[in-house]
């Protein structure tokens, strides 16, 4: 397993983090991801501490809280030896207080998530959604005064655009505020909008990037294919609502290349597809998860091996999209690319 720096003042994380959204599950969305309880659930933990993992993630939203809850069960008695993330933000009941980023609910969100994981702290502590009700001061109080207390460690945000998150840094800054020091982001070779101005945001200001859903919502397990209908066991009958829109060409023809690579490599598809992802600027770590222990072992194989710069430009090039503005002319244009050489190659 390689180790990375969570941003530039974050803790060291392990390159693969396991997601516990399938702890627990139930309700439409997740309980179609999974509903592992607490033994299945611990022998998932001891699968992953043994290949290296550190980082677990969870949130209050998912299963009304039952992810934490199985999660505390799991890593009871080696809760030294890893990393506690959750989220709080998204509403969790339909009365007041019970959704945003307010300080009073970020305090009563931080003290339920401790009493649910079964710790005292809280290494990761991140907003799950921007609140655009409440002033990022009021937000950079509360987690400034969660940190003092021993909480919370780190601080991060998810699903923020790019003048969400540097307003509130630049106000942390300003007011000596904790940083946030990682962004939960959706990153994939079937959805690369992080590239355009989130990720030259991360560069710039030290925030790395925890990709969430690195498989495309489950469509680059190898089982969505041209021409075929979606397969009965298929998750995305229930969820694809609920993900990020997806073009079919540009799906069917990512797992083309795919395919190739994986033939050449002796690797899977989507273990291609997530090794792709640990080669890109900022990305600290991707969160995977599963449904069971065979599941999580094929997922472990993404790491310990490399994609040549061939096979990688290829995956690139099938990938790419058009840049939006004002984003195309740095990427056509010479003259524009002159003052803003690209993080990642420009498309041949």
């Amino acid at each position: 397993m390689d180790y990375r720096k969570l941003g530039t003042s974050g803790p060291e994380v392990s390159a693969l983090s396991f997601g516990a959204g399938t702890f627990g599950g139930s309700g439409p969305l997740f309980g179609a991801w999974g509903d592992t309880g607490v033994r299945e659930a611990r022998r998932m933990v001891d699968i992953a501490l043994d290949a290296g993992i550190t980082l677990f993630d969870t949130a209050d939203v998912y299963s009304a809280g039952a992810s934490e809850s199985v999660l505390g069960e799991a890593v009871r008695g080696r809760r030294d030896r890893l990393l506690l993330s959750t989220k709080a933000g998204l509403p969790t009941g339909d009365g007041p207080g019970e959704a945003g980023t307010s300080g009073p609910r970020l305090v009563r969100a931080v003290e339920e998530a401790l009493t649910r994981l079964g710790t005292d702290r809280i290494d990761l502590f991140q907003l799950h959604a921007f609140d655009a009700a409440v002033p990022v001061e009021e937000v950079l109080e509360a987690l400034d005064g969660l940190v003092r207390a021993g909480k919370v460690r780190h601080v991060g945000v998810s699903n923020f655009a790019g003048w969400q998150l540097m307003k509130s840094l630049a106000a942390a800054d300003r007011d000596g505020r904790p940083r946030y020091t990682a962004h939960q982001v959706y990153y994939s070779l079937i959805g690369r909008d992080y590239e355009w101005d989130l990720m030259p945001l991360a560069r710039d200001q030290g925030v790395g990037a925890l990709v969430w859903s690195p498989l495309g919502w489950g469509r680059l397990t190898g089982k969505v294919r041209r021409g075929r209908p979606l397969p009965a066991g298929s998750r995305l009958h229930a969820t694809a609502d609920y993900g990020p829109p997806v073009d079919p060409e540009l799906l069917y023809d990512v797992v083309d290349v795919l395919d190739q690579v994986a033939a050449e490599t002796g690797r899977t598809v989507p273990q291609v597809a997530l090794n792709w992802l640990l080669g890109r600027p900022t990305v600290a770590s991707v969160i995977i998860g599963a449904r069971d222990e065979e599941q999580l072992r094929q997922n472990l194989g993404t790491v310990g091996w490399s994609l040549t710069p061939e096979q990688t430009a290829r995956l690139d090039s099938v990938s790419h999209r058009p840049a939006p503005y004002p984003h195309f002319p740095y990427e056509r244009q010479e003259g524009f690319a002159r003052l803003n050489p690209p993080l990642l190659p420009r498309p041949a």
